[in-house]
């Protein structure tokens, strides 16, 4: 059997649910988080403007990081966050840090409340966010001692001592933080994607376990009937019925091996296919009332293969019996009924194992989502009655 070639589909956000969320949130808050730290930083950082600041380094030095800030979060929104958005981001607050002495009033510069403070802790914060702890760590420890260089040569060195302890501590929280939530969710898309590899295989075994019912349900009702019923004396070994059904039996066979292997569709007349099935069976008389009644043809076959096979039961046990064959279609329901005055029989003395009643007639209504219903008695005949229901 040839093997088809593989082919290797891009890879869904559904494939890792939990770590699909997370790369979502991740890059919408810190792009949020950059977006808004440029805009009001830019506000605060042109409100003083005090000497030893410098204008004409600090307006341009603002205006880069409005852009980049803007620009970081298109980027991230459009594409994710990505190694060259984190060290463009670094680089730019690392050079900023360094030129604290000519960005920051030294009045606004204690208490860690100064627009580059801000800037340096967006910074360390996205940064574990949104790269590998191998890289974000040092990043972390690069804008924090550029803050530090940059306070002291302010002249604060209680300033730069004080916010790169907050640097350390958020650097270190974050970096852990996120570490634990990508490993809870790399366990939570690991038990997922064994979760979805189970269901596959069921859904793989369920389908092998269909089509060896169907094939059982259609030798059963070919091969096997015909030789019961040569066993049974029912048929004559020289005559022109046993001729036809094993030529009838043959055809099934050729369609198991390749012609049925596609689900049936489009539309088929179920009083054809059922005289079909009379023909199919000249040992018996039946008496038939067999309106027009066109069905879905999955529908029709099945309920032509059950009454064949009830009929079949009938030449089998009771080949002599009279014999009836109804078909009604009512309130988008339709109904065939084959009954007999035959011998009868018990239905729950039936062996589990028997596919006659159990695959052959209730299994092949069941994949249509109709029904059978068996009475008989022994002594009163038998009637089965097939429904199905188009549901409106």
């Amino acid at each position: 059997m040839p093997v088809a070639a593989a082919t290797t589909l891009p890879r869904s956000p559904l494939d890792r649910p939990a770590g699909g969320a997370f790369t979502l949130i991740f890059t919408t808050l810190p792009a949020l988080l950059r977006l808004t730290c440029g805009l009001v930083g830019a506000v605060v950082a042109l409100s003083v403007r005090t000497a030893p600041v410098r204008v004409a380094l600090l307006v341009p030095a603002v205006v880069a990081l409005t852009a980049w800030s803007g620009w970081y979060a298109f980027r991230a929104f459009r594409h994710g966050v990505g190694g060259a958005l984190v060290a463009g981001d670094v680089a730019l607050t690392t050079a900023t840090a360094l030129a604290v002495p000519w960005l920051v009033a030294p009045e606004v510069l204690p208490g860690e409340a100064s627009w580059v403070a801000v800037l340096a802790s967006t910074t360390v914060i996205n940064a574990q966010a949104t790269a590998p702890a191998r890289w974000s760590v040092p990043a972390g420890l690069l804008v924090t001692a550029a803050y530090a260089t940059g306070a002291t040569l302010a002249g604060n060195p209680v300033e730069a001592r004080a916010h790169t302890g907050t640097l350390l501590v958020q650097t270190g929280c974050a970096a852990v933080m996120t570490a634990v939530m990508r490993g809870w969710l790399g366990r939570a898309d690991a038990a997922f994607a064994g979760y979805q590899r189970l269901s596959r295989e069921a859904v793989v075994a369920r389908a092998a376990r269909e089509a060896e019912r169907r094939h059982n349900r259609d030798l059963h009702d070919t091969v096997l009937g015909t030789l019961t019923m040569v066993g049974l004396g029912a048929v004559g070994g020289s005559s022109v019925a046993l001729r036809e059904r094993c030529a009838a039996d043959l055809r099934t066979l050729s369609a198991l091996a390749g012609a049925r292997t596609a689900t049936a569709a489009g539309e088929a007349d179920l009083d054809e296919r059922l005289r079909t099935v009379l023909a199919g069976l000249p040992e018996l008389t039946v008496t038939a009332t067999l309106p027009p009644c066109r069905l879905p043809a999955e529908v029709a076959a099945a309920l032509a293969d059950s009454a064949a096979a009830a009929l079949a039961n009938v030449a089998r046990h009771a080949p002599g019996a009279a014999t009836t064959l109804r078909l009604v279609r009512a309130d988008g329901t339709v109904v065939v009924e084959v009954a007999d005055d035959g011998p009868g029989f018990d239905p729950t003395t039936v062996p589990a194992h028997r596919y006659g009643l159990r695959e052959s007639i209730h299994g092949r209504m069941a994949t249509v989502d109709g029904r059978a219903v068996v009475t008989s008695a022994p002594g009163a005949g038998t009637r089965v009655r097939l429904e199905w229901s188009d549901g409106d």
